[in-house]
């Protein structure tokens, strides 16, 4: 079931990049496998999927531990908070949820201890629904020129979560500004700023439309998702 999944998946990406004339090669897949245990991850790991994502950092930690020897990569893109920044600095390969400074201090403190960089994505509140995290448009010139005092995160562009609506050109209005502010601050900076994280299982085809070039998909994967209360 898993493999025809992904399979499924795939053929979906590929034809929402034909549909705007991209490369279908020119957008990634981050299974975000939060709330699933480990040994549907391994089951996706076999499959050649080496890269996953999770919300929480406690659920990455364990993970982590447990499938250790399989040496996969653990990107972090739910909401962190700052005590949170020592199971990021030990176990994740990225982030894509930085979006204030604090966080940025107390992850380079750790990443220092432990010897590490990794990458980063500033995450932009693209909504205004009061449940979306996030940093404003605004606000990220001048936190694009704090974090280059910071070695150990590597800035490499931008995430987003589009309104929950039930119109596409109110989702598409979301990705469409985020991709804008990335042109605008590639100018603006000389920053690469290569990657666009936007679009989910609901919505990943408008975020391609829009410019994406990682789409973090999870339901349509692994189904049905059953929470629990960790930390």
């Amino acid at each position: 079931m898993l493999a025809e999944n992904f399979k499924n998946i795939q053929e979906k990406l590929a034809l929402a990049c034909q549909k705007v004339g991209r490369d279908p090669a020119s957008v990634s897949l981050l299974p975000v496998s939060k709330t699933f245990p480990p040994e549907v991850i391994a089951e996706a790991a076999a499959l050649g999927y080496r890269r996953f994502g999770e919300n929480k950092a406690q659920e990455m930690k364990q993970k982590a531990e447990v499938l250790h020897d399989l040496h996969l990569s653990w990107v972090i893109i739910g909401h962190l908070q700052t005590n949170k920044a020592k199971e990021v600095a030990k176990y994740a390969d990225e982030i894509q949820s930085l979006d204030r400074i604090d966080l940025a201090v107390a992850l380079d403190k750790r990443l220092q201890k432990e010897g590490r960089a990794i990458d980063a994505l500033i995450q932009i509140k693209s909504s205004t629904e009061e449940t979306k995290t996030g940093m404003l448009a605004e606000e990220v010139p001048a936190f694009l020129q704090s974090l280059k005092t910071f070695d150990t995160l590597r800035i490499k562009g931008f995430m987003t979560i589009a309104e929950n609506s039930p119109d596409p050109e109110v989702v598409r209005c979301c990705f469409r500004g985020v991709s804008q502010l990335a042109e605008k601050m590639r100018q603006q900076t000389g920053m690469a700023l290569p990657v666009l994280s936007m679009g989910m299982s609901g919505d990943f085809e408008l975020a391609i439309a829009e410019g994406a070039t990682e789409v973090r998909i999870g339901s349509a994967i692994f189904g049905a998702r059953h929470y629990s209360v960790t930390t």
